[in-house]
């Protein structure tokens, strides 16, 4: 008799368990296009200079490991919101926002998550169609109810921005939205400014609570035009939420450095969220990690490791960019003729192929070049070592 009799096993992993038959893939020339992790021409996840600058400091002082408050490193934090929100932000400034560190992206916005269904447990939360594949597990294990708004427009290969609006129009007062800042993930299609403004106007005139997504902040424009809708939301006045990742933008996917951004209505309103966040991550893992944090907030307060990492984050967006277009015309030079400019128009790591099931099925079993189900393919693991034999998989898979 076990306690465990009743569980069954679950489904691997979409994103994850694709590297796990990826690795088990005996084919002598294969190629992962399925997990969200930049590698540079090599096809590896490089380790910044900035980071290495910073480790090598920071082991020479041979510092104690001792632990963080249960909100994480002060330094972090606000170097961390002043990325965000900006250096002189007036809601900074007006003690509205607290930021506490998180286990990466995913931590902040179990966090967040946890905070939003302990003060308002009736509300719906609404993703994407489509969104991350963690996002409905993790937000559904919160215990919210899940809706859904339209984004991706399949015909243009772009966003369904009047779809959009009308579903957010729609959507009952204190619903929760979650949004994607820049890099949409999987589809690689953004908002403009333009666009953005016209969503804060739905979000505030329909009274929504935004939860803003934002992993990938300086690898679509630059760091400061990414953080575009943070800026109109907190310009509008409302409260929001944040939740960004260190991960992609500094290499440091294995130290699980991200910060949960609350921004309310006053001070007092803050420093009361702040209270039960740090309880929060007392319940589920008491103390955040110390050399992740370190690393962080000692590269975005010297100036010159600051400037250091903003050139190299600079490269990997323009790498990704060169494989975008060596990706298009490889493939328009192939023959495929439907219209591929949405691939040059995406930004970020991933972009939408437009595939169905059963072409990115053919494309694993038939070419061992491994896409998501969903048709997103990794566009910061190509590289001119894999791309030929990209492109003629793709395209042979594409022209049927």
């Amino acid at each position: 008799m076990s306690i465990y009799s009743s569980l069954q096993a679950a489904p691997k992993d979409p994103i994850l368990g694709m590297t796990e038959t990826f690795n088990a893939d005996p084919a002598p020339v294969k190629v992962n296009l399925g997990v969200g992790v930049y590698q540079d021409d090599t096809g590896k996840t490089p380790l910044m200079a900035c980071v290495q600058t910073v480790e090598q400091d920071l082991a020479e002082r041979h510092r104690s490991r001792g632990y963080l408050p249960m909100d994480g490193l002060a330094a972090f934090n606000s170097s961390a919101q002043a990325l965000v929100f900006g250096e002189n932000s007036a809601v900074c400034q007006a003690g509205r926002v607290v930021s506490q560190q998180s286990l990466a992206g995913t931590g902040a916005l179990r966090v967040g998550a946890n905070l939003l269904k302990m003060a308002s447990p009736d509300a719906q939360l609404w993703l994407s169609t489509p969104s991350w594949e963690n996002h409905e597990l993790i937000f559904t294990r919160a215990g919210f109810e899940l809706g859904a708004y339209r984004y991706y427009d399949r015909a243009s290969g772009g966003v369904d921005v009047e779809g959009m609006l009308e579903d957010l129009a729609g959507a009952a007062p204190g619903t929760i939205v979650v949004l994607h800042a820049c890099c949409h993930n999987p589809t690689g299609c953004d908002l403009t400014p333009a666009d953005w403004d016209r969503v804060v106007q739905v979000v505030v005139d329909n009274q929504l609570v935004p939860f803003i997504d934002m992993a990938y902040q300086g690898l679509s424009h630059s760091v400061d035009e990414d953080r575009y809708p943070v800026t109109a939301f907190a310009d509008s006045g409302i409260e929001f939420l944040v939740a960004n990742s260190f991960s992609k933008t500094f290499g440091l996917y294995g130290e699980r450095i991200g910060a949960i951004h609350f921004v309310a209505a006053d001070g007092d309103r803050a420093k009361k969220i702040l209270s039960q966040t740090k309880l929060i991550a007392r319940s589920m893992y008491s103390n955040p990690p110390t050399q992740g944090a370190a690393i962080v907030a000692e590269v975005l307060t010297t100036p010159e490791l600051k400037a250091l990492w903003a050139q190299e984050l600079n490269q990997m967006k323009d790498r990704m960019k060169q494989m975008r277009q060596v990706f298009r015309a490889g493939l328009e030079a192939a023959g495929v003729d439907q219209d591929l400019s949405f691939i040059t128009s995406q930004a970020g790591m991933f972009s939408y192929s437009g595939m169905s099931v059963a072409q990115m099925q053919r494309l694993r079993s038939e070419f061992h070049v491994y896409g998501l189900d969903s048709g997103r393919l990794c566009i910061a693991a190509m590289n001119s070592r894999n791309m030929d034999f990209v492109v003629e998989s793709v395209a042979t898979v594409l022209k049927g």
